[in-house]
Parts: C-alpha cells; sequence; structure tokens
C-alpha cells in the first residue's frame, strides 16, 4: 500500500541502508520520534545488501574502536528487543602474518587492543590452525585472536534497525527519491523528492555512494568515490563449521568468513578499480558489475596459498559490488560546515556493518545535543576541504585508499597519489635541497631534507628509519646553531570588527585581550571543556587578530569560530591561509641571523616572547612573531607568499656562516615531544581539558566568561584529574617509539602514548602519554611505580618526567 508522504517532519534521513536505518533507530531512542527516513529504492538495496558483513573491533583511535564495541553489543542484544533476526554471530576472528614484519604490527595491535580494553591473544601459526583448521599455517610466523569480534548479517540488521525505529515512531518510505535540498539563510530546511516536499528542521545525508550527489544539491562537499568490490561464495567445504571464526590475511589482501558450510572469501586489491565515472545510476538497487576475474586474480591467487582445498571448491556466486570510499579510508561523519541542520553520515570504506551502530549513535547524539558528545575527529566531516570533492582526485586516490585496508600500516606512511598538489612558493627550492616531502590537509611539506648520498624516499620499518641520521643533523644545527622550517601550510584565520576582542575572549580559554602586537597561546574548549583546537592569537590591531592554527584544520577552527559567535555581534572570520607564508627562523642564533636582514631591534627588552611586529625583511615586509614550538629563540615570520622566496634567498645568503641549515617537520616532531609540547588531535582533544593536558597555566581562570569555564572549575573543584599527559623516555637509547604504544605502570596497563618519537637531543626516544588512575593523577602516583612501554609485546622500561626532559633556558614554550 502507497503511503502519503508527510510535508513535515523533525528530521529526514536521506537512504535507507544500515547507517541510514541506525541514525533513525538511535533518534528514535533518544526522544526524537518524528523522524521520516527516506530509500529511493528498498531498504539496504544499495550498498548495504552486498556487504561481508565483518564485525572487527579495534581501531587505532580508542573512540572508533569504542563506537564498534558498542555495536557489538548492540546488535548482540537487537533481535531480542525487535524480534527480527540479525545474524550476529560472535564467533571471533583471526589476523595472521606471513612476514616478520607483519607480526610485528600484528603485536603492536595487541599492546594497543589491549591498552583500550579489547580481548586479544597473540599465538602461534599452530594455534591458529588449530582454531582454523581449513588453512595452510607453515608459512605463517604466527597470529592474534580477538575472540570479542564476529560477523553480521547485512540486510537482516538493516531491517531490525528499521523495525526498531518504526516500533518508536519513525516513519520509513521506500521508493521515494530526493531530487533537491531545501535551505534558507544558511540552514538546511527540507527535501524535494519526486512525490513532494518534506520541510524538516534536520536533514542527514547518508546515502551511501550517492552521498556526494546529495550534497551537491545543496553546495556541501562530500569526499567519496565507488570502487569495485569483489569477493566469491563457494560450497561447502570440509572442515569448515558455523563456528569457525573470521580470517584475515592481510599479507595476502584477503579476508574469509563461513558461510552455510562453505566460505566467503575477499580482500582488497592493492590496486583497486574506481566505479561511477560518469554518475550513479539512481536505480542501481539490489545490483551487481560484471565479474572481473582478473581484477580478482591477486585475490584467488593469495587464498589458495591460505586455504589449499579452495582449488577444488565450487564457486558458488561471484559478487562484484561497488562500495564508497574516501581519501584517507576512515568515514565521514558530522554537521556539514557549509550548511547548518544538514548531516552526513557516508564513506564507510567496506567498514558498514562493523561500524554502523556506533557511528548512527554518535551522529544521533551530534544532531540532538548541538555537538559530538566525544572526540570524532578521526571521522569527523570538517577534516576535508573543498577541494578533496574534486572528482579526478578522488579517482586516483581512492584506488590507493581501498588498498590501505591491509596495507602495512608503517609509522608515517605517507598517501602517494593526487600528488602534489598545494605548494608553499618555496616547494622548488626546497626540493633543490634536498628536501623528502610529506603530505597534510593537501599540502606539500618537508618532512626532512636528505644529505649527499642519501635516499629522500622512505624505507619504512617499525625501528629506526633511513631519515634518522638526517634528522638527527637537522636538531642539533636547530638546537646549537640556527634552522629554517617552511611552516607555510600552517592555517590562518583573520578574525576582525569592532566586537572581535570581546567575540574571541568569550571563546579562547586565555586571556586575548591584550594590548596590540601580544601574541596569546590558547586552547578552543567545548562545554565540557575539552579542547576544539589550540592556537596562537597574534592582536594586529583594537579590531583585527590573527589566528595561525595546524594545517589539518582550518575547517574544522573556521567552523568552530562561526558557529559560535554571537550573530549580532560585529565580528567576520576569514581564512586567509593562502595568502600568507611562514618561515620559522629557529635556534640560539636566529637573533643573529634575522639581524642581519632587518634594522628592528630584536633584543630581548625590545622584542619579548610573545611579541608580534610588522619589520623590514630584506626589501620586503612580514609579521615577526616571537614563539617558539621547538623550544628554542626564535621567531616565525608570516609574510607575503609573493615576498617568501626572496626573504627565504636572502636569509641562507646572509646566514652560511652561522651554519643555517633547512629542516622539516621530523626535526619539530623530535623537538617538541622533548620539550613536551602538545599537540592538538592527539594531545589535546575535544575529550581532554586544560587540567588533563597539564596546560592550566593557559587558562585566564580569573574571566568572568568563557566556553568551558564552568566545567573546568568544577573539575578543579574535585581534585587531581583521573586523566594526565606525562612524558616518558624510554632507558634503552637503540629504541623507537611512534605513538599507539601502551603505557604500564607496575606492569597493569595505564594508559597509551599519543605521540612518540625519536628524542635527538635525548639520545633516546620519547613521547606523550594519556595514563589514568580512578584515585587521581596525583604526585605520589607519577613519582611512583615501575614505569614501562609495550612496544609490539616487550615491555620497555621507561622514564616518566613530570618536567620537560629537555629544558633549554633560551626561551618559554609555546605551549
Amino acid at each position: 500500500m502507497t503511503q502519503t508522504l508527510p510535508t513535515h517532519a523533525r528530521v529526514v534521513i536521506v537512504g535507507g541502508g544500515i547507517i541510514g536505518c541506525s541514525v533513525a533507530y538511535h533518534l528514535t531512542s533518544l526522544g526524537w520520534t518524528d523522524v521520516v527516513l527516506l530509500e529511493q529504492g528498498r531498504l539496504s538495496g544499495g550498498t548495504t545488501w552486498h556487504a561481508a558483513g565483518l564485525v572487527g573491533q579495534l581501531r587505532s583511535h580508542a573512540n572508533m574502536t569504542g563506537l564498534i564495541r558498542y555495536s557489538t553489543e548492540l546488535y548482540a542484544g537487537l533481535e531480542a528487543e525487535t524480534g527480527l533476526a540479525t545474524g550476529w554471530k560472535n564467533c571471533g576472528s583471526l589476523s595472521v602474518a606471513r612476514t616478520d614484519d607483519r607480526m610485528t604490527q600484528l603485536k603492536r595491535t595487541a599492546a594497543a587492543a589491549r591498552a583500550q580494553g579489547v580481548a586479544v591473544e597473540v599465538i602461534s601459526a599452530a594455534e591458529a590452525g588449530a582454531l582454523w583448521p581449513v588453512m595452510e599455517v607453515a608459512d605463517l610466523k604466527g597470529a592474534v585472536w580477538l575472540p570479542g569480534d564476529g560477523k553480521a548479517n547485512p540486510t537482516d540488521l538493516t531491517q531490525s534497525l528499521a523495525k526498531g525505529a518504526r516500533s518508536r515512531g519513525a516513519r520509513i518510505h521506500e521508493k521515494v527519491r530526493v531530487t533537491g535540498i531545501a535551505t534558507r539563510d544558511g540552514r538546511a530546511t527540507g527535501v524535494q523528492t519526486d512525490q513532494g516536499e518534506i520541510a524538516a528542521e534536520v536533514v542527514v545525508n547518508c546515502a551511501g555512494q550517492w552521498a556526494r550527489k546529495v550534497g551537491q544539491m545543496c553546495g556541501v562537499a562530500v569526499p567519496l568515490h565507488s570502487a569495485e568490490h569483489m569477493y566469491i561464495v563457494t560450497g561447502r567445504i570440509q572442515g569448515v563449521h558455523p563456528d569457525l571464526p573470521v580470517m584475515r590475511d592481510p599479507d595476502g589482501y584477503i579476508y574469509f568468513k563461513e558461510e552455510v558450510g562453505g566460505l566467503v572469501m575477499g580482500g582488497f586489491e592493492p590496486s583497486a578499480k574506481p566505479w561511477g565515472m560518469d554518475g550513479i545510476p539512481d536505480d542501481f538497487e539490489f545490483s551487481l558489475l560484471p565479474d572481473d576475474w582478473n581484477q580478482f586474480e591477486i585475490l584467488m591467487e593469495n587464498a589458495l596459498i591460505r586455504v589449499p582445498q579452495l582449488a577444488e571448491a565450487e564457486v558458488k556466486k561471484f559478487y562484484n559490488g561497488p562500495e564508497s570510499f574516501t581519501p584517507d579510508n576512515n568515514f565521514i561523519l558530522g554537521e556539514a560546515p557549509e550548511l547548518r541542520s544538514f548531516f552526513v553520515g557516508a564513506g564507510f570504506n567496506s567498514m558498514g556493518i562493523a561500524s554502523a551502530g556506533g557511528a548512527g549513535r554518535a551522529l544521533a547524539e551530534w544532531i540532538v545535543n548541538g555537538a559530538p558528545t566525544l572526540d570524532l575527529w578521526p571521522v569527523d566531516i570538517r577534516r576535508f576541504a573543498r577541494f578533496n570533492t574534486n572528482a579526478a582526485w578522488l579517482h586516483d586516490r581512492v584506488k590507493e585508499t581501498l588498498g590501505l585496508h591491509y596495507v602495512m600500516p608503517w609509522p608515517n606512511r605517507e598517501l602517494d597519489t593526487g600528488r602534489p598538489l598545494r605548494r608553499s612558493p618555496l616547494y622548488d627550492r626546497l626540493a633543490a635541497r634536498g628536501a623528502s616531502f610529506g603530505s597534510k590537509m593537501g599540502w606539500e611539506r618537508a618532512n626532512f631534507f636528505a644529505g649527499p648520498g642519501e635516499s629522500r624516499d622512505i624505507a619504512y620499518s617499525f625501528d629506526r628509519q633511513n631519515w634518522h641520521a638526517a634528522v638527527s643533523r637537522e636538531v642539533k644545527v636547530a638546537r646549537e646553531a640556527v634552522a629554517i622550517f617552511d611552516q607555510t601550510s600552517f592555517a590562518k584565520l583573520l578574525v576582525q570588527g569592532r566586537d572581535a576582542a570581546r567575540e574571541l575572549n568569550r571563546l579562547c580559554a586565555a586571556d586575548i585581550d591584550v594590548e596590540p602586537g601580544r601574541t596569546v597561546y590558547t586552547g578552543l574548549l567545548n562545554k565540557r571543556g575539552g579542547y576544539e583546537s589550540d592556537l596562537t592569537v597574534l592582536r594586529l590591531a583594537r579590531d583585527r587578530f590573527l589566528m595561525i592554527t595546524g594545517s589539518a584544520q582550518p575547517v574544522r577552527d573556521m567552523d568552530w569560530i562561526a558557529r559560535n559567535l554571537d550573530p549580532a555581534a560585529h565580528a567576520f572570520v576569514t581564512d586567509v591561509t593562502s595568502a600568507h607564508a611562514v618561515l620559522a627562523v629557529m635556534g640560539p642564533k636566529s637573533r643573529d641571523l634575522l639581524s642581519r636582514i632587518t634594522p628592528a631591534d630584536l633584543s630581548n627588552a625590545a622584542f619579548p616572547f610573545g611579541t608580534v611586529r610588522e619589520i623590514d625583511l630584506g626589501q620586503g615586509i612580514g609579521l615577526a612573531n616571537r614563539m617558539t614550538y621547538v623550544g628554542e629563540l626564535g621567531w616565525e615570520l608570516v609574510v607575503p607568499v609573493e615576498m617568501a622566496a626572496s626573504i627565504y634567498d636572502l636569509l641562507h645568503a646572509r646566514g652560511a656562516d652561522l651554519g643555517l641549515t633547512d629542516a622539516g617537520y621530523y626535526a619539530i616532531e623530535s623537538m617538541r615531544l622533548e620539550k613536551g609540547y602538545r599537540a592538538w588531535s592527539r594531545e589535546l582533544t575535544p575529550d581532554i581539558t586544560p587540567l588533563e593536558a597539564g596546560l592550566g597555566f593557559a587558562v585566564a581562570w580569573d574571566k568572568p566568561a568563557f566556553l568551558g569555564r564552568e566545567a573546568l572549575l568544577a573539575a578543579r573543584a574535585q581534585g587531581p584529574a583521573r586523566r594526565r599527559i606525562v612524558q616518558l623516555t624510554l632507558e634503552d637509547g637503540s629504541r623507537m617509539l611512534w605513538g599507539g604504544e601502551a603505557v604500564l605502570r607496575d606492569g597493569q596497563p595505564v594508559g597509551e602514548l599519543r605521540s612518540g618519537f625519536y628524542g635527538c637531543t635525548l639520545g633516546r626516544a620519547v613521547g606523550l602519554a594519556l595514563v589514568h588512575n580512578a584515585a587521581g593523577v596525583d604526585a605520589g602516583f607519577l613519582h611512583t611505580g615501575r614505569w614501562e612501554v609495550d612496544v609490539a609485546g616487550e615491555r620497555l622500561a621507561a622514564r616518566l618526567h613530570t618536567a620537560a626532559a629537555y629544558d633549554p633556558k633560551s626561551e618559554r614554550p609555546r605551549a
């Protein structure tokens, strides 16, 4: 029977796959019952129905792991709630290793799992064979076993979520195609369909591989691209039973699960096959693409090595179903920065079944609460910019990111496709000096500078990599002489207007209502007191401020500031990143060098720390900001892009006898960790407060009002925080830290490293960890106990530092 569409709903969800149904289910669970879900075909008919249905809990980010752990709990109880089967089976999963490097990676994974509270066991190849008896194990180094993992039936699960949503009032309409998004005054106000219009307070784009097209209807960037994903289903195989765990062989790019006594075998080939370059047909429902055995060949060859019985098994079905993939292999969640009340949940990179329960709840909470309830930065839609939706760029990038599922996740691994794109005006000069470039937010950035006879190509490893000597040289020069860091990729936001000071002082935790010519380090906090960003604010005039923030954050920070400004205030924020280059001149001889190209007085008395001033630089001009992120005397020169090359050349011409060198971002990472400086998205997140970060000094406690103040005052009144960021160094100077390693106190896991690197000045690895203790992380807790770091299953003795492990006297810290 045809249902008449309503003319109004509180929320309209576009798309009836598993994520759309999960959002509807969770919105109604939170009490928002006036929900309409529109599906252009039938529920699960887009990409959900042909998903393999694997549910693996562990992710590199603790909150992402938490979302999937919630999914497993939800799926386990959903049938009892709705009466509809979900196909959920807690069969566990195995991941096997063919190489020593892969075994090291699996051991690192196991340590991270333990730090996140996920049950895991490192087992031998023989033990893996006992759990998965149809597997060839002679070539394996070992495996990890996660007993909490499982599998589900995607279509049944979707129907069960839909029934749960309907039971609480949601209305689900199939065979209704959305043709447009209605907007007014920067907000989504409803949808247009082929059967009429629906006014709405909130619109949610869960349109799967059509989500980019739906975003284009209202000017919202949703960077995803479809690619073919293939698997086969076999007939019965002797030894395969219903309780067989899911098995992944990442060195062979393949996975297996049991199905009706046979096996589902699929994978993620290293070079994927994008699809839908000319658009995706609206009627592509419960449809598949043609078989492509040539593309599947690499997966089949590896599967025959792992399960020799496949050579004789019947192939009952070849599935080639397109799925949507994103530029970084993480899904997309959140309110669009371009359009208020328009939310996106899409781009699940073949992990939609595992993620949908937790992602649906997180997005529903974001909608109901008006902000995320936890740190979702790895999947936040604001991590992308508009250029990320370029079709040609997406096509090339997705060929690579699909394969990232099983490619070795080397520390600091750089992607190769879609580069170079955004380049500093110094790019060619840095390349001529031996720069090895990485990429962040599309920017090409020098990671290190190879010397004569050294390779710019990174030889990836879990131990020291081949750039170690080059970075050590750069750090030594920056500590003892002077170095130039090209930090042009820093985001720069201009806030101006007669109410700018008042508005920023309400958004910033520090007091930024200082005299023009002063620079203030501050956090932007949420109502929970957690960090939405940390940045420096340069007061250029009474009504003009330049905010310098991280390279990855311009869209997010712009959105945060704009949505929290009083609409009635005379204050405006503009992204001026591309107008300015930033040359950071750092080291004890930086004053000597700059004095050779400027008549400005750079003495401590005339130019103290935290001062910003426009000065002459050779024949050019720029802002000199006395600030440091490496712990040495130095200035960040914010100069017009068109003058950057001239100023850079002049610095090199005048600094040769001072030992001037170029240095890259790996040197910055080494030096900032030696000083214990925090970084946003790692030590500073929406879940971590200044009290937990050890940055209470950067809070203006006496300010009458700023966002997050009440939460901070309440937390301070409770005594020592139960979590805290601390600095650790390894006692063994030959070992390496990368971040993500488990931290132990007296043999018990108490946290994980949020950042790790080699401290070239200290001569040992250094990291910043978030540690926790229910009774409070106080001095007694920190100064007692035996501290260790779990590096791939090996517990290494560590030293905890309550003051910076490296403490030069030349300069105060930025953070």
